[in-house]
């Protein structure tokens, strides 16, 4: 067995073991770790579900939080809440998870590694498309990447790209750097203040999660709705109108 310093700059490189070729690192292991969690922890609150008024602590927290990220699919789609539900819940679920259990000594958050917040990023950047061609068709997508003129092709394609690097930078900077600012308190400082520092990075990590799933859902109602607003821009009297 291998072990690498924790303090390492990313969990890529805190190798927990190897076997042959086959080689476990902290951002492997606590990503398992994590949907373990959420796949036995969603088994176990959904096995006695109850429509009655007396219903368990765990059904009405868990109640709570689809009603939320229901409420918030439906603030930015208007519509197909169902649909696109399973993708952000689970987004948000595992970053937040991920997130939240840096106060365990020895754990690592995968979120911090670049590769698992790349590999998010990848994911947004897949279903982006999948769900534009699925309500809209191929061509009537394809042609939101040639409008106003074919000239506009390139940049749309960029656009593709940067924030999908985007969201994988943001995500994996914030996290990285609390954890490496956490470090160097717990070195420097008296217990305290470290302490402080653990509470407002569980409020960072909610917040992370937060942000990345509704930035995953802008990107996905924008390729899902731009068709119906192309070329039909509601004037101030339109819009006069329709407040009326």
């Amino acid at each position: 067995m291998e072990v690498v310093a924790i303090d390492q700059i990313s969990p890529d490189q805190v190798i927990l073991f190897t076997w042959g070729i086959v080689t476990v690192n902290a951002t492997l292991a606590y990503t398992w770790l994590i949907m373990g969690l959420l796949v036995v922890g969603s088994l176990v609150i959904t096995r006695d579900l109850s429509s009655e008024r007396t219903m368990s602590r765990w059904q009405n927290l868990m109640e709570v939080i689809v009603g939320t990220i229901r409420s918030e699919i439906r603030e930015i789609a208007h519509e197909g809440t169902d649909t696109y539900f399973p993708f952000i819940a689970t987004v948000f679920l595992f970053i937040l998870f991920s997130n939240v259990f840096t106060f365990i000594p020895g754990y690592v958050a995968p979120t911090s590694s670049l590769t698992t917040t790349t590999a998010l990023a990848i994911l947004v950047f897949v279903a982006v498309p999948l769900y534009g061609i699925t309500k809209n068709g191929v061509v009537e997508y394809l042609k939101e990447y040639f409008r106003p003129t074919f000239i506009f092709f390139p940049f749309h394609v960029m656009g593709e790209f940067s924030r999908t690097l985007a969201l994988a930078v943001r995500l994996f900077g914030n996290l990285m750097s609390h954890e490496k600012v956490i470090a160097i308190l717990l070195a420097v400082t008296p217990l305290f203040f470290p302490v402080v520092m653990q509470v407002l990075g569980l409020l960072i990590g909610l917040i992370q999660a937060y942000i990345f799933a509704i930035l995953a859902m802008v990107y996905i109602a924008s390729a899902t709705q731009t068709h119906e607003e192309t070329g039909h821009k509601p004037t101030k009297e339109t819009e006069t109108v329709k407040i009326q």
